[in-house]
């Protein structure tokens, strides 16, 4: 398939004024004692030195040896323009406009080569390799995890006194009650159960706002009524 032609305004535009740059400037040549093909040579070496500095700017926009060059291609198409607009007389050029018309294939030339010559712009091959080799990864925010909370200190399992052997008859049987739960006095509650109670004892002062009774503490902390009922005490 042929590719369709389309209409370019852009592109009419930058041919129409091409055309009238370069004939200007061969007009100026040829008044300035340049005939023949030389007349004609003088445009193109105008128009492609512009181009040259314009891509050196383009790859190398620091380059201010791009820029100058360019400036000086600009001016002199520019100058052309004016020049044959009627600003100069055509048929008695000044000597010193003859000069720069003579002179300027040696100035296009050293542009031309100082362009054509210049260092591209200094890169790090490392950082090329390593941007070539690292394929791009999304970056994540990764959040600083959120502290536990803090849990109440376990609970010690109560000192369970040795079962002693009854032989006296006087002596009642002792109930399953007594048994799996023989009675402590206050003074061998664990300090770190006492404190802990303590805690459950303000809580349920601040909640209630009376005291804890020892039913409710003994539910709260699972001890045998003997061992809540000495905690109580102490706590009061």
């Amino acid at each position: 398939m042929f590719p369709t032609l389309r209409f370019d305004a852009v592109l009419v535009q930058a041919v129409i004024a091409g055309a009238l740059s370069f004939s200007h400037l061969h007009d100026l040549a040829e008044a300035a004692g340049q005939d023949g093909w030389k007349a004609w040579a003088y445009p193109v070496s105008v128009d492609l030195l512009l181009v040259a500095a314009w891509r050196r700017m383009r790859t190398d926009g620091g380059n201010h040896d791009a820029w100058l060059w360019f400036t000086i291609a600009l001016v002199a198409s520019l100058g052309a323009n004016v020049a044959t607009a009627g600003m100069l007389d055509m048929s008695d050029i000044p000597p010193w406009l003859r000069i720069l018309v003579a002179g300027w294939p040696a100035l296009a030339f050293l542009g031309g080569t100082l362009l054509a010559h210049a260092h591209p712009p200094a890169t790090n091959p490392a950082t090329q390799n390593e941007q070539a080799e690292t394929p791009e990864t999304e970056h994540t925010v990764e959040r600083a995890p959120e502290p536990a909370p803090e849990l109440p200190p376990a609970e010690p399992e109560p000192e369970r006194a040795p079962a002693v052997a009854l032989e006296s008859e006087d002596v009642p049987a002792a109930t399953p009650e007594s048994a799996s739960a023989p009675s402590a006095p206050a003074g061998s509650v664990p300090p770190a159960l006492l404190d802990h109670a303590r805690k459950i004892a303000d809580t349920h002062r601040a909640q209630t706002g009376r005291p804890i009774d020892a039913a409710t503490l003994r539910a709260r902390l699972g001890v045998p009524t003997a061992l809540a009922d000495s905690i109580a005490l102490q706590l009061t």
